[in-house]
């Protein structure tokens, strides 16, 4: 069985830790593919990506972000290119599908941290679209966030949604990366892909330590309620007004 680890975060976004960090921990902690999912941002996963190449890792890099949805954050993974903050659930999900990816809900349900919830799930399941159904739901993060709700994410998948599970570590320093993980048949990004498709994963994992959670807390609080949606909001400005110039072009 591979292991991956979908849901980081990295100090290019609000985390703690330097893709390097990052990719050191995850060839430490045996992993076979690792995600970096930056809220909104991009540009490390693909950073990432050079990185492991150029080092011949035996680690396979997935790009993706952390999309802010209108109901709640959402992984993006295998994509290219950004999807758009602040749409609704289903065009989000949609715009992944439409660009080859896979859409996975990151600690589902909690009320602790900006997640999607029960009956905005249970609409995108009523559907009956696999386009507009999210590939997996994340049943194992090792975070109080992330388990606060986590039994009932696993019996809302088991009785209703009937997607793949995946586990994540939603690590914000590398100490912590490699913590949760996605079991899968295989050890190639390819190969989880797949499997992901077929529901042949599994959660693992741990949960984290009181001084785990509490390690670097304060600084990365402050990256993530302060400088990183700023970072953010600018960056956006910045995009719009550069495709309002190219339309007037």
């Amino acid at each position: 069985m591979g292991r991956a680890d979908l849901h980081v975060h990295s100090d290019l976004g609000d985390g703690l830790s330097s893709i390097e960090e990052i990719l050191d921990a995850a060839e430490r902690a045996g992993l076979d593919a690792i995600a970096l999912t930056d809220h909104d941002d991009i540009r490390g996963a693909f950073a990432l990506r050079e990185l492991a190449a150029r080092r011949a890792s035996p680690v396979s890099v997935i790009p993706g972000a952390e999309v802010t949805t209108r109901s709640g954050h959402l992984l993006a993974l295998w994509i290219e290119d950004e999807v758009p903050m602040f749409c609704s659930l289903v065009e989000a999900v949609s715009r992944i599908h439409k660009a080859g990816g896979i859409a996975i809900a990151p600690h589902p349900l909690s009320y602790l941290t900006f997640s999607i919830g029960e009956g905005a799930l249970r609409q995108l399941a009523a559907y009956g679209d696999d386009s507009r159904m999210v590939d997996a739901i994340e049943v194992r993060n090792p975070s109080y966030a992330g388990r606060v709700r986590a039994s009932r994410a696993l019996w809302l998948n088991t009785h209703a949604l009937r997607i793949a599970e995946s586990g994540s570590s939603d690590a914000h320093h590398a100490a912590l990366v490699g913590t949760c993980w996605t079991d899968f048949p295989g050890s190639t990004a390819e190969q989880l892909r797949t499997a992901l498709g077929a529901k042949a994963t599994r959660a693992d994992g741990r949960s984290w330590t009181l001084r785990e959670h509490l390690d670097g807390a304060a600084k990365q609080q402050w990256r993530s309620m302060v400088r990183d949606p700023v970072k953010r909001a600018r960056r956006r400005m910045a995009r719009s007004g550069g495709m309002g110039k190219k339309k007037r072009a």
